[in-house]
């Protein structure tokens, strides 16, 4: 799962085999559509959420917002489903993040990398 970005992407693997994978322009969306999309990418190759053994999703750095739902999500469905989660910002992040979850290197949780500082505005009063 990539969602540092406007275009969106999940993929589904079978070790390192991938099965399917998508893109699709979520931008502003992103919390409206991930769900649907990977219910379509999981029908599409006749699986359900039960079929998912771990996840491996992108933490950044990217958009604030996007990196907050997309993890939020992954998060979610890895407490939920009692499956692995690894969070990767390499650019090979796939490739490394299925070798770490197929050699049981996991996190706890999946937590954003935004690359610099967050800057909070203060208070209007």
């Amino acid at each position: 799962m990539r969602t540092d970005k406007p275009d969106a992407e999940l993929g589904l693997y079978d070790d390192d085999t991938q099965l399917t994978y998508m893109t699709w322009p979520a931008h502003r969306q992103l919390a409206e559509t991930i769900h649907t999309k990977l219910n379509d990418l999981l029908s599409g190759q006749a699986m359900s959420l039960k079929s998912i053994g771990g996840i491996v999703v992108f933490q950044g750095p990217g958009s604030f917002t996007g990196l907050r739902i997309g993890l939020t999500v992954a998060n979610a469905l890895a407490v939920g489903l009692e499956v692995p989660i690894v969070a990767m910002q390499d650019p090979d992040w796939i490739e490394q993040g299925i070798r770490r979850l197929t050699s049981s290197e996991t996190d706890v949780q999946a937590l954003p990398f935004y690359g610099a500082d967050v800057h909070i505005t203060p208070q209007k009063k």
